[in-house]
């Protein structure tokens, strides 16, 4: 119990830069506190204790402002950023690494039994205010723009956004372009390329571009070592980040 606490609070350092210390998240994040309820009133749902649950998840809304019914299944490290007016029905199924910010709604479009809120895979994110309705799947690493209603299927790493959402970008970026955005501290959620910002655009582009040129001059270093032992396999010198870069990497180290 105590390394899901931890992992959790780790995850909101991770993806929240106004987070300062432990005590701060422990106390003041109401979406790590509708989590750690939902996990109580999950296993009394799960073990039949069907009231306790809803009352347990009734008390929870109450004290956060999010509404997690106790039937959902949420993976590990979901963070709830804000939260106030979330609210995720009881056949929702949400995997590991999930955002969800404030005003998300995980709903249904039927009163019938059975299925009918959506399933979302892992590293999804869902801005402020979006609305995801059915039994549908959002695939992994899928972002839904704010506002977004989206009634159908999102495939994995694509972008959804607009009323109804409609897909504008089906584009998963490779871990080396994950790990030097990361590195650069640059991560344009939510753009695309029917909602341009042409610096965000333009950093993007580049980060692309200098992953293919690494990959380029790797194969011909060790094509050349290949040939000459004595040339070096790999001759790509140490990537330099801006000052301000090289103090946001050692504050997040």
């Amino acid at each position: 119990m105590f390394a899901r606490i931890r992992e959790d609070i780790a995850s909101v350092f991770e993806r929240d830069p106004a987070a300062r210390t432990t005590w701060e998240v422990l106390t003041c994040y109401p979406g790590l506190h509708a989590v750690w309820a939902h996990r109580v009133s999950h296993w009394l749902w799960t073990h039949g204790f069907k009231w306790l649950a809803r009352l347990n998840s009734n008390l929870a809304r109450w004290l956060t402002g999010i509404e997690i019914h106790p039937g959902a299944r949420i993976g590990r490290r979901l963070f709830i950023d804000h939260g106030m007016g979330v609210v995720i029905g009881e056949t929702a199924e949400i995997g590991d690494d999930v955002t969800l910010y404030q005003g998300v709604t995980l709903g249904g479009t039927s009163w019938n039994k059975g299925k009918r809120h959506p399933t979302l895979g892992n590293n999804v994110v869902v801005g402020a205010g979006a609305k995801v309705l059915g039994p549908f799947t959002v695939g992994d690493g899928a972002r839904i723009g704010s506002n977004a209603v989206v009634v159908k299927e999102v495939p994995p790493g694509a972008t959804a956004v607009g009323i109804p959402a409609r897909i504008t970008r089906e584009n998963v970026p490779t871990e080396s372009m994950k790990a030097m955005a990361q590195k650069l501290g640059f991560d344009a959620y939510g753009l695309t390329r029917d909602m341009p910002d042409p610096v965000a655009n333009a950093v993007s582009a580049m980060l692309a571009h200098i992953q293919q040129l690494d990959e380029r001059v790797t194969e011909l270093c060790r094509a050349l070592h290949r040939l000459d032992s004595r040339m070096p396999e790999n001759g790509l010198p140490k990537l330099e980040l801006p000052e301000f870069c090289s103090q946001a990497t050692k504050s997040d180290e």
